[in-house]
């Protein structure tokens, strides 16, 4: 058995015996190589002495080092004093240089405390020295001659007859910076065995200092540890730990000790069971174990704890914790806990909050994945149905549904959600309209401005509260279904985010689990704030996005026009995500018959992609009323975005936008393609071939700088199918553009009479990737040709006099198609534009008559200047002609070519009006010339 020993009283000559004693016994101890504190004592001993041999190691280096580090710099300053000094230049110019040097470097050397000061002429001739003897030599050392040469400065080590000093070699320069010299100058360094040993005896006192330390630092823990361990022996003490260890490990009860800093000191193994802590678990910190939140406040608070009941690892414990502080220990906390399980009520009210905290941990992760109202609805009933509730209903403002913010005075709610455990609930199906009675729905009482809880549906009436949305007032034919159904507990929340109401959510309880309780009410309410706000940003992304989708369908054109060149059809569809893009097509009618196909692509998403692509579009159309060439228009296109980035503050050409435009006559079959930065187009030829137009491809419109757009004419067979696409239709992930390329040839080969509208089918069916990445916008346009009867066609010389004949080659040529109708008016029209090309153009003149859906004549001449529509005065002889001609026809203009121009009209041919009378055309001329100019 071992004892403890009692402490003698400290009080008179007892106090000084026991401390002289300690003192002893601790000195026995400290010369005990098998001590602890013998062990401590040699350890200390040893670090001393070692750090003492590196201290004094470091010691030389250091004043090595210093002493190199001193000479340099005093060498450097002393040189550079000297070559900078006043006159040392002129008296190395003058006839005898050592006369004026050497008492000057005799002086810096006795005062500056260098060893030898050189100066030398720009040969390397020295002028003064210490040892006279060697006056007018040349210095030996090729290194100062180098630098002597090039007019650098050198530092470095001097060993001469054994001695070393740091020597610095400086040039002495003129006033224009030309090399007339150069001083040497030198300082031997001192003995570093004289330095280190003049700071060897602190060296040694600190050391003698740090063993005294180390002794008495020893001792006092010696006499610690006898005090601490009340003086018994190594085997008493052993056996007492022996003892505490059987009865730790044997008691029913777990012990836990926790220090101040939270580190788990000691845990039985009753306490390691119940907790289920892992077998290192001793010496970690507790709130880096695995044990509930709670449990792990309690023991790293170390507060004092009288049963207090914890969940761990489904166990419930009842803990009791006191601190330490009484029972001479230094800090921490001792804890005992008891397995309390077999208390059912208690373990099923933990079980229920479990149960809740994993029903709102689901809906916060479950509940707005997605910026869709009915999904986050349905998202609400999912997470809800069966952990919380057996039925859900969910039902919300109509404005809600489409984008809007509710008003304040809705009385109808729409039915979104009807969840049920077990089927559909006995309630009003989905999408019904529903009243809220008996007040407005955002002015209801506390039933919608905050959640309510019926315990007992049976209880009372039986009826249906009138709350419910849908049952304006009790209903005894629904309280029979939901009795029927078992329906007995009734929680109703209102949604509610920033403050406005959104809708009602109603969770319903059966038979089969207990009924709501005010905790439940509480969960509910927080699971409606959660879903609410999620609705909530889904309302506003659907407004914003019905916004954009708004706006893109606006900018795009709808359906394709009635032209006689060709047949168009064409398809968009927007990105996977439903986000609006910046692709666009358009098919435009041009004068002559002919039409012009475009489409381009706004890189991005979004308002700012959609906004841009119906600037473009708009100004697309605006420049084909100039009739200009495909490149030219791409080129004012380019400014245009250029303009547009410079606009919005970007330094460079970041809009990204791409555009293919194609400019197709039905008289000559020609086609004519402009692309910038846009895929290639296809062509379809009526025998089922695809051909691959070989079209030069220009920089994205807004990068094109100084490099010009260039185009391609192709001659089209009648039937053949042009097809324009942007990347979105053939780029795929994991795929280059080459196999969407392929997969689109494949799907047009073979079918060269396929109409458009097929053909868009077939190409979206084939070639469309499941989820496309980008916007798809594709064009097919088949050719037609123009008939060579329906084309007339004649050269004018530069005669005046042959304006009768073309005049009335054209009257022919109307009656032989019928349409005698417009006789009159088509030859004054081509009287008085063929004059106008005569008189003011230049060779060659041509006219030109169409029969298409119009009567177009076009009159072409080699000048490009324009005509204007002027105001003649009443006394004026001319300047009527092209009023008459705008007057006379539908539309007229003016298109440049290569070789000129073409002044062009259209007349309608539904018109059955004869020859005007004379009458009429004075009044037209009266009426313009009585206008004020």
């Amino acid at each position: 058995m071992y004892r403890f020993r009692q402490p003698r009283r400290a009080d008179g000559p007892s106090r000084a015996t026991g401390s002289a004693r300690g003192w002893r016994r601790s000195s026995q101890s400290l010369l005990n190589p098998r001590s602890v504190v013998g062990q401590m004592f040699l350890l200390q001993v040893a670090i001393v002495l070692l750090m003492a041999a590196v201290a004094a190691a470091l010691l030389v280096v250091t004043v090595e080092h210093e002493a190199e580090q001193a000479a340099a710099h005093r060498s450097h300053a002393v040189a550079n004093a000297i070559a900078h000094s006043p006159g040392v230049v002129e008296a190395l110019r003058s006839p005898d240089p050592t006369a004026r040097l050497q008492p000057q470097a005799d002086a810096i050397v006795r005062d500056s405390l260098v060893d030898f000061v050189v100066v030398v002429d720009r040969r390397g001739i020295r002028y003064t020295q210490a040892d006279p003897a060697l006056l007018r030599t040349r210095i030996p050392y090729a290194q100062d001659l180098a630098a002597l040469r090039s007019g650098r400065t050198i530092t470095g080590r001097n060993v001469s007859e054994g001695r070393t000093a740091m020597r610095t070699f400086m040039p002495i320069k003129d006033g224009s910076g030309t090399v007339v010299g150069g001083v040497a100058v030198g300082v031997r360094l001192s003995s570093i065995s004289a330095a280190a040993t003049r700071r060897l005896p602190l060296l040694l006192g600190i050391t003698a200092f740090a063993m005294a330390a180390s002794t008495v630092g020893a001792v006092a823990v010696g006499r610690r540890l006898l005090r601490q361990t009340r003086g018994l022996g190594p085997a008493e003490i052993t056996r007492m730990y022996l003892h505490n260890e059987a009865v730790l490990h044997a008691a029913r009860e777990g012990i836990v000790i926790v220090d101040a800093d939270g580190k788990l000191l000691l845990v039985n193994e009753e306490a390691q069971r119940l907790l289920g802590l892992p077998p290192q678990a001793q010496g970690q910190q507790v709130d880096r174990l695995p044990l509930a939140q709670p449990l792990t406040d309690l023991l790293s608070s170390g507060r004092e704890a009288s049963d207090e009941v914890h969940l761990s690892g489904g166990r419930v414990l009842s803990v009791n914790q006191r601190p330490l502080n009484g029972y001479e220990a230094v800090s921490g906390s001792v804890a005992t806990m008891r397995d309390s399980t077999e208390l059912s009520e208690l373990s099923s009210r933990a079980d229920a909050a479990r149960k809740r905290l994993a029903v709102l941990y689901g809906a916060s992760i479950g509940i707005g994945t997605t910026l869709d109202i009915r999904r986050t609805v349905r998202e609400l009933a999912e997470a809800t149905v069966p952990l919380f509730a057996d039925y859900v209903t969910v039902d919300l403002a109509e404005p809600v549904l489409t984008g809007d913010e509710p008003t304040g005075r809705e009385q109808e709610l729409r039915r979104v959600v009807r969840a049920g455990a077990d089927g559909e609930p006995p309630f009003a199906p989905v999408g019904e309209r529903l009243a809220l009675a008996p007040t407005p729905f955002l002015t209801a009482g506390a039933a919608l401005r905050e959640g309510t809880l019926d315990a007992d549906l049976r209880a009372g009436e039986g009826l249906v509260p009138r709350y419910v949305p849908g049952f304006a007032s009790a209903d005894p034919e629904l309280s029979r279904r939901v009795r029927d159904r078992g329906i007995h507990s009734l929680l109703t929340v209102p949604l509610r985010a920033r403050g406005v109401v959104l809708g009602v959510a109603a969770f319903w309880q059966a038979d089969g689990r207990t009924a709501f309780e005010q905790d439940d009410l509480e969960l509910a309410e927080e699971l409606a704030a959660r879903a609410a706000v999620a609705i909530d940003n889904a309302r506003r992304y659907t407004r914003e996005h019905a916004m954009a989708v708004t706006l893109q369908r606006s900018l795009l054109p709808g359906a394709s026009p009635e032209l006689s060149a060709l047949r168009a059809a064409h398809r968009y569809l927007p990105t996977a995500s439903g986000g609006v893009g910046g692709d666009w097509f358009d098919v435009i009618a041009l004068p002559g018959a002919r039409a012009a196909l475009v489409v381009g692509d706004v890189v991005g998403h979004g308002l700012h992609a959609a906004a841009t692509m119906g600037r473009l579009r708009t100004a697309v159309r605006n420049l084909s009323a100039l009739d200009l060439a495909p490149e030219e228009l791409l080129a004012l296109l380019d400014e245009l975005v250029a303009r547009m980035d410079a606009d919005e503050g970007k330094a460079e050409g970041v809009t990204g936008a791409t555009c293919l435009y194609a400019v197709y006559d039905p008289s000559s079959g020609r086609a004519t393609f402009a692309r910038a930065g846009h895929p290639m187009p296809l062509l379809v030829r009526p025998d089922g071939s695809v051909d691959t137009p070989d079209v030069p491809v220009s920089p994205p419109l807004g990068l094109g700088g100084a490099e010009p757009f260039e185009a391609a004419e192709l001659d089209l067979a009648e039937g053949s199918t042009i097809v324009l696409y942007t990347d979105g239709l053939v780029e795929r992930r994991g795929h280059d553009i080459d196999f969407g390329l392929d997969l689109l040839r494949d799907t047009l080969a073979g079918h060269g009479e396929r109409d458009p509208e097929a053909t868009c089918r077939a190409v979206l069916d084939a070639v469309l990737p499941e989820r496309p990445t980008d916007d798809v916008a594709l064009l097919v346009a088949r050719t037609r040709r123009l008939p060579a009867e329906r084309v007339a066609r004649w050269d004018m010389p530069s005669d005046p006099a042959e304006v009768a004949r073309v005049r009335a080659a054209c009257g022919r040529q109307l009656e032989a198609w019928g349409l005698d109708a417009l006789g009159y008016t088509t030859e004054l029209i081509v009287s008085e534009l063929a004059t106008n090309a005569v008189r003011y153009g230049t060779p060659p003149v041509a006219v030109r008559l169409l029969y298409d859906r119009k009567l177009i004549c076009e009159v072409s001449d080699g000048s490009g200047t324009s005509p204007h529509l002027l105001r003649a005065a009443g006394t004026d002889e001319g300047g009527r002609g092209l009023f008459l001609v705008a007057r006379l026809a539908e539309r007229w203009g003016t298109r440049y070519t290569r070789r000129g121009k073409v002044i062009w009209t259209e007349q309608a041919l539904n018109t059955h009006a004869g020859e005007p009378a004379a009458e009429t055309e004075q009044s037209l001329l009266d009426q313009w010339g009585d206008e004020e100019l």
